[in-house]
C-alpha cells in the first residue's frame, strides 16, 4: 500500500505490518508513556530505510527532527492505512 502524508512524505506500507502483534505491543507501551518504543514501532511499520528517509524529510535547519512533526506523520500514516483498508 502506497501513501503520501500532507507534508509530502511518500512511503510504501506492507499491509502485513498492520497485522503484527509486536507492533501492537509497541503502540500499547507508547500509549502508557514509553516513548522509547517509537523507534521500534516505526521500524515495524515502515522499515528502517523509510524511517531514515522520514527523519531526513522532517529535519530542520538546525539538524533536529521535531518530535511534534514526527507524531503528525505517524498519525497520518495510520489514518491513511485505515482508509486504504476500508476502501
Amino acid at each position: 500500500m502506497k501513501g503520501k502524508t500532507s507534508s509530502g512524505f511518500e512511503y510504501e506500507l506492507d499491509e502485513a505490518a498492520l497485522d503484527d502483534y509486536e507492533l501492537l505491543e509497541d503502540l500499547c507501551e507508547m500509549d502508557e508513556g514509553n516513548v522509547a518504543k517509537m523507534s521500534s514501532m516505526l521500524n515495524r511499520l515502515i522499515g528502517t530505510e523509510q524511517k531514515e528517509r522520514l527523519k531526513e524529510h522532517l529535519r530542520t535547519e538546525n539538524g533536529r527532527v521535531p518530535m511534534s512533526k514526527m507524531m503528525i506523520e505517524i498519525e497520518e500514516i495510520f489514518k491513511n492505512a485505515k482508509a486504504g483498508k476500508n476502501s
